[in-house]
């Protein structure tokens, strides 16, 4: 069946795609000093005021604070003042669970971002929470790589910008197949509305990925695995490429959630991996025994990088694509010239276009290594 796209569809496609100019370009004030701490001014330099530093247009702070995580969602700025949806801050400290909203993170006279919790003072540094007494006496590059400073961190369970995200797809996701199953069950032999969309692609990745890969006869025990990674890591890159609230989070982006998703089919892989699959691995057969000891090694260093090559290709290619459109966006206040506007929109429009074909590329290409990994694991050699 043909579908028909009438023009008024391209141009709110349009209108999405230059969204991010005026969205992000607003949230910029509001987030560039968060995480800062102001350095004191060298002799021999002027002095520069506090409010000319805080308006200076910064393209690394926007870009940062695009592809990273945070506590709150920038919605707007209005009167000059951020209007902002601020997230739960759920911590086990010292004094024991504490949950309160982020809005009660608040600047001191060191830049630093503090909250008292039962007597104990907290510091929020570029998103990260530390207990403040412990906070004080780290490096400054101990601060600028916190997550690893576990002795001065509460665990912390805060809802960031990510986890929202994540949370959102996942009930989307419900709801998408909820609804789609009891479209099947009133009607089972001719899908219509948004079964009649999803079946297409559930068909797909069944008879494109799947089967190729893994086979008839083991495929359907893999199947819900599949259709799951495909579905929420095409919904997240969508979600990242929409710059309003509840969107606008980054979490294909993020290496914590790539590093996540490749851990989990690695281990799909080994657990379903058959006796034939670790006999190549740790004593391949048709090769002399001499050079079964140095190839099992290079096996297992195998095994390894083909997750790592999962993590570092969906993080890669999400990430350079919302750095290519904010980088195009900061064009137009760089040169601070209406002339650059037309030209900047233009790209910022093919670029968003782009990244839409790239969302479900990635998931396509996750999906289909993730299958391909788990072939190997259970493909049945011959032997001759």
């Amino acid at each position: 069946m043909i579908i028909s796209i009438k023009p008024v569809r391209f141009l709110l496609l349009a209108l999405l795609a230059l969204t991010p100019t005026l969205n992000f370009a607003a949230s910029n004030d509001s987030i560039a000093d968060k995480t800062e701490v102001v350095e004191p001014v060298s002799e021999g330099h002027e002095a520069v005021s506090s409010h000319a530093a805080e308006k200076e247009f910064s393209p690394t702070d926007l870009i940062n604070s695009h592809i990273g995580d945070s506590h709150e969602f920038h919605i707007a700025d209005w009167g000059g003042h951020p209007i902002s949806f601020y997230l739960p801050v759920i911590l086990w400290t010292n004094s024991g669970l504490e949950v309160f909203s982020s809005e009660h993170f608040h600047h001191d006279n060191t830049g630093h971002h503090i909250v008292n919790a039962n007597g104990q003072e907290l510091v929020r540094y570029k998103e990260i929470i530390f207990y403040a007494d412990k906070f004080e006496a780290l490096t400054q590059d101990e601060r600028d790589n916190g997550a690893f400073a576990f002795d001065a961190r509460p665990l912390d369970f805060s809802i960031t910008k990510n986890v929202f995200s994540m949370l959102m797809s996942a009930i989307v996701l419900f709801f998408l197949f909820f609804a789609v199953a009891r479209s099947y069950k009133k009607n089972p032999k001719a899908p219509k509305g948004l079964a009649g969309f999803l079946e297409p692609l559930v068909t797909y990745v069944r008879d494109e990925i799947a089967i190729p890969n893994i086979g008839t006869k083991k495929y359907a025990k893999f199947m819900p695995y599949l259709l799951t990674i495909f579905f929420f890591i095409w919904i997240n890159n969508l979600i990242g490429l929409i710059p309003f609230f509840p969107f606008s989070s980054n979490l294909t982006g993020n290496i914590y959630f790539t590093f996540v998703m490749a851990v989990i089919t690695f281990i799909v892989t080994t657990v379903s991996g058959n006796k034939e699959y670790w006999g190549h691995i740790f004593w391949m057969p048709g090769v002399p025994t001499p050079m079964k000891f140095f190839m099992m090694p290079i096996e297992l260093i195998g095994m390894i990088t083909k997750p790592f090559a999962l993590m570092i290709r969906l993080f890669a290619n999400i990430t350079a694509g919302h750095i290519i459109i904010l980088s195009l966006v900061s064009l137009i206040f760089i040169f601070k010239s209406i002339a650059i506007g037309p030209v900047a929109g233009a790209f910022v429009l093919f670029m968003t276009v782009l990244e839409m074909l790239v969302a479900a590329l990635q998931a396509y290409v996750f999906t289909l290594l993730s299958a391909l990994f788990i072939g190997q694991a259970v493909a049945e050699h011959d032997h001759h």
